[in-house]
């Protein structure tokens, strides 16, 4: 079923310069994961908490303890993404018109107000409405980060530094499980107020170091600002800005932008015509990232600590922290298998594993209820983790990043990022109701897990019939493992000296072995 491809390099013979710059950008950016991962591991801790619900709950059981209805956690954690869908529809309006750079830079002003209404709020309503304005900060950011990481890095090393997002992502998400170890025992509002205020940090070093670095080149190209994109070209490797290198790459960038803009201005119609096949590759990214929500992933990471107390798993926060060290863990080996595997190879591998884990997930939790039974359990949410950590969670952005074209990039990964966030919102508000138990609510359970693996299937069925990397080489997507490159290396190679300009002559060529 999977066929591996070797991938040969061919680079450019000058080593005058260094890429370390651009890298350096391209990863830094990518602390914009934290903010969201943060916000998610944060959430997930805090409404477990026993002073959180002395303060927020307005129900008690017969023993008198206070606890969240399934309305009040699914509005505490859901509504995070409406905000988030939101943003990152107006990425695409304000990072034209500003910039990547101070785009990022206001989203975490945004963000920070969120985050202070969050920590202010004694009520339910407060609460929600900061978590709304957070969430536009980090939908904002969502939408941006992976277009200035794949507008700045360099072609041979991007896929692992847009996929770098991904892997901020779980650091947030460790670091907060980490926090929420260390707050949950406090007796006073300090327990929840802490983790919330801690989000302040993440959005200063980000912001701070947005500051500093520089813009994408090919934002100043958009706007006709061709000193600016050769200034900042020359940051980015390293090179003095009226360098020949830093010429030749300028001139390739003008060169697409004028082609791709001699049609006509960009709106968001144009992200739904079928030339270039933009409509098909506007579909397979909103379905990947509906794909990538539908894996249950968040399940975990927004009501794992609940779903583990119920389930009679004793220390619950503690078997948190183990989901999210797995989930660090198994990131970069994905990052490392994105050039070495290929994108829907990775994406293969992963619908398969989640599918199968998920299932087990589902059938012990739904059998039998022991000790044995609950370490079982464990053990393949976290195998299903490790699947998720190493490919569809990384490879979904590195996908959203690659695929348009400069005319309607920015467009069209927001309204990539805002399939994700909307169905984001979707499944966070609909689980307590899946899950708990009592009037109103569907009782599932570990039986949701059926519901989960059943949309792992459906992902690798969507990949193998519709993702490729050749979009217009081969006329099928599960065509693409046989697809024989029209010219070898050396041919490649020697034709792309015989034509200016150099600096992006072959990067890769994928052949079969």
């Amino acid at each position: 079923m999977f066929k591996f491809k070797k991938t040969v390099a061919v680079a450019d013979t000058s080593h005058e310069g260094s890429s370390l710059m651009a890298i350096i950008v391209g990863s830094f950016a990518a602390f914009g994961g934290i903010l969201y991962g943060y916000d998610t591991g944060s959430i997930n801790g805090i409404i477990a908490m026993n002073m959180f619900k002395q303060q927020f709950a307005t129900h008690h059981d017969a023993n008198g303890s206070p606890f969240l209805t399934s309305g009040q956690t699914s509005l505490i954690v859901s509504l995070l993404s409406v905000g988030t869908f939101c943003g990152a529809l107006g990425i695409s309006l304000i990072g034209d018109l500003v910039g990547r750079r101070y785009s990022l830079i206001c989203s975490c002003g945004i963000f920070s107000v969120g985050v202070v209404l969050q920590c202010a709020a004694s009520s339910i309503p407060l609460f929600i409405v900061g978590r709304v304005i957070a969430g536009l900060g980090v939908g904002l950011i969502s939408a941006i980060v992976p277009l200035y990481q794949s507008e700045a890095a360099p072609k041979w090393i991007r896929g692992a530094i847009v996929s770098a997002y991904q892997f901020a992502i779980t650091l947030g998400l460790l670091i907060a499980s980490i926090v929420n170890q260390c707050t949950k025992k406090r007796a006073d509002t300090g327990a929840y107020r802490i983790p919330i205020a801690l989000q302040f940090g993440w959005a200063l070093i980000l912001s701070i170091g947005m500051v500093f670095l520089p813009e994408s080149p090919r934002y100043y190209v958009k706007k006709d600002r061709l000193d600016s994109a050769r200034r900042s070209l020359g940051r980015l490797h390293s090179l003095p800005p009226d360098h020949p290198l830093i010429t030749e790459e300028l001139l390739e960038i003008q060169t697409n932008n004028e082609y791709e803009m001699s049609f006509w201005k960009s709106s968001f119609l144009d992200c739904f015509k079928t030339d270039g096949r933009q409509l098909y590759r506007l579909l397979v990214g909103t379905t990947i990232q509906a794909l990538q929500q539908l894996t249950g992933i968040n399940f975990i990471f927004y009501y794992g600590t609940i779903f583990f107390q119920k389930s009679g798993i004793s220390n619950p926060f503690t078997i948190a922290l183990i989901t999210n060290i797995v989930n660090v863990v198994f990131t970069p080996p994905g990052m490392y298998a994105f050039d070495k595997l290929g994108r829907r190879n990775l994406l293969l591998i992963g619908g398969v594993g989640m599918c199968v884990s998920e299932y087990i997930v589902a059938i012990v939790g739904t059998a039998i209820k022991s000790v044995v039974s609950n370490k079982v359990l464990i053990a393949f949410v976290c195998t299903f983790i490790a699947f998720f950590a190493s490919t569809w969670g990384p490879v979904a952005w590195v996908v959203t990043g690659e695929s348009f074209s400069l005319r309607t990039r920015s467009k069209s990964v927001a309204i990539c990022a805002a399939s994700n966030w909307l169905w984001n919102f979707g499944i966070g508000y609909s689980t307590p109701y899946m899950v708990n138990s009592g009037p109103g609510n569907a009782d599932l359970g570990a039986k949701v897990f059926f519901i989960w693996g059943t949309c792992c299937f459906a992902c690798t069925v969507f990949v193998y019939f519709f993702v490729d990397e050749l979009y217009e080489s081969v006329p099928k997507a599960w065509q693409s493992p046989s697809f024989i490159p029209s010219l070898g290396v050396s041919e490649a190679a020697a034709a792309a000296d015989a034509h200016k300009p150099k600096t992006e002559n072959i990067e890769k060529v994928s052949m079969e072995v």
